[in-house]
């Protein structure tokens, strides 16, 4: 079994799909302007990746059960800051300040921020990330307190 895709409640169809297409690299699939339902599938030129659905008021709510947070795996190091750069320059909040590892000295890690709406998103690598000088000490698995 594995994720198809991820579907998301968003506030603004139009500020969130411009967000996941720069950020993530992802194109647009397909969707409907037509209001009051408008979505939007968005991939990576093969495989539908996001359904964003303009059907939401307000911010994620972080502290009810459900959704944690959303992580997207690069293949290395650098994919990781080339998208840390792309979020700095959007002024997106970010939960640490730099790439952190998963846990203190492990090779796996990355950032940690939030969409437009709050929504709570990580990208990492799988290796790498332990000959980066972390500016935050986590004392623990920084994907699961933030």
């Amino acid at each position: 079994m594995q994720t198809a895709h991820i579907g998301i409640n968003v506030t603004n169809l139009d500020r969130s799909t411009s967000f996941y297409s720069e950020v993530f690299g992802l194109s647009p699939m397909g969707g409907s302007d037509a209001p009051p339902r408008r979505f939007a599938f968005l991939g990576d030129g093969e495989n539908l990746v996001l359904t964003l659905w303009e059907q939401s008021e307000g911010r994620f709510e972080s502290t009810r059960p459900g959704l944690h947070h959303l992580s997207f795996m690069v293949p290395s190091l650098d994919r990781v800051r080339e998208a840390e750069k792309k979020l700095l320059l959007r002024g997106t909040p970010f939960k640490y300040e730099g790439i952190v590892a998963h846990i203190e000295g492990a090779a796996s890690g990355g950032i940690y921020f939030e969409d437009p709406d709050g929504t709570r998103l990580e990208i990492f690598t799988p290796g790498g990330v332990d000959a980066v000088e972390s500016k935050t000490k986590t004392h623990g698995p920084a994907c699961g307190f933030f």
